[in-house]
């Protein structure tokens, strides 16, 4: 079975079951900033947690999914949910196990969120946020099997912003580096973004651009035409991108049960899409 039927079933809730008999093995949890996120206080409150969401997120972690097959690859699985709360389960957990079963070590983020209740950061926090885990993820790349030469970020929605922000954008204002990690290349190895929200779009920095993946839906209020405009962005400036629009569908279908056969094979196209651009070790 390939990388996208896996993802199939991620993008469509599928069951436990539906997974095969391979378990990844259970995740570990990590703090991505040495005591806080620059600029902010350390806060104790807990995480909020129901049903399928994430929020209240002050000290931003990366959730990492190891496969019992590694090969080298590393996707960064940035969920979305308005910057109000993060889409826990079908966005992040359960994308995270599909990319294990091909040897591909996911590390799920949680960021600052903008929109939440009585936040303090912004937008271009969460973006830190995302910069700095691509930081540490090739800072520890020897210790969880990882080549820091393959490393990518994936995000849908709200993490579709994040993913333009930080591989298409210039970031507002360089930080200066606290520590060895912070001296890492904070620039994806390659992008993938589902149905992205239009902030960082138009992109100021395409020149630097990673090669892309985009995918939308063309009834998609929200996110069909920044999908189809950062990608014109990215062509004509002679950057490696791949875009597929599917019609009928609107936002998030990673989430419906739908009856479209392209819906559901969506993932196909980006299983080659990885495979071609070599981000994928055939030899597993």
């Amino acid at each position: 079975m390939r990388l996208a039927a896996a993802l199939v079933s991620a993008c469509l809730l599928a069951s436990t079951a539906a997974l095969g008999q391979y378990t990844p093995a259970h995740p570990t949890v990590v703090d991505i900033w040495p005591a806080n996120a620059p600029g902010f206080p350390k806060r104790t409150e807990p995480e909020i947690a129901k049903d399928y969401w994430v929020r209240n997120i002050h000290n931003p972690s990366l959730t990492i999914y190891r496969s019992a097959r590694q090969d080298g690859a590393a996707v960064i699985v940035i969920p979305g949910g308005g910057h109000k709360l993060i889409v826990w389960t079908t966005e992040g957990v359960n994308v995270a196990k599909a990319l294990n079963r091909y040897g591909i070590t996911a590390f799920i983020l949680k960021y600052r969120l903008a929109q939440d209740e009585g936040s303090t950061s912004t937008v271009e926090d969460a973006a830190s946020d995302v910069r700095r885990s691509i930081r540490w993820v090739r800072a520890h790349a020897q210790t969880y099997g990882v080549d820091p030469h393959r490393v990518g970020i994936m995000g849908f929605s709200a993490g579709g912003e994040l993913v333009s922000l930080v591989a298409d954008n210039r970031p507002v204002k360089a930080a200066a580096a606290i520590d060895d990690i912070d001296r890492q290349d904070d620039r994806p190895d390659f992008q993938v973004l589902v149905f992205p929200g239009p902030q960082g779009v138009p992109a100021n920095d395409v020149a630097h651009a990673p090669p892309a993946f985009i995918t939308a839906g063309t009834l998609d209020d929200c996110c069909a035409k920044p999908a189809v405009q950062l990608y014109e962005q990215l062509r004509t400036g002679g950057r490696d991108a791949e875009l597929h629009m599917y019609a009928g569908s609107g936002h998030a279908f990673n989430l419906d049960e739908s009856n479209r056969i392209s819906i559901i094979h969506w993932p196909d196209r980006l299983a080659d899409w990885l495979a071609d651009e070599g981000f994928l070790d055939r030899r597993n």
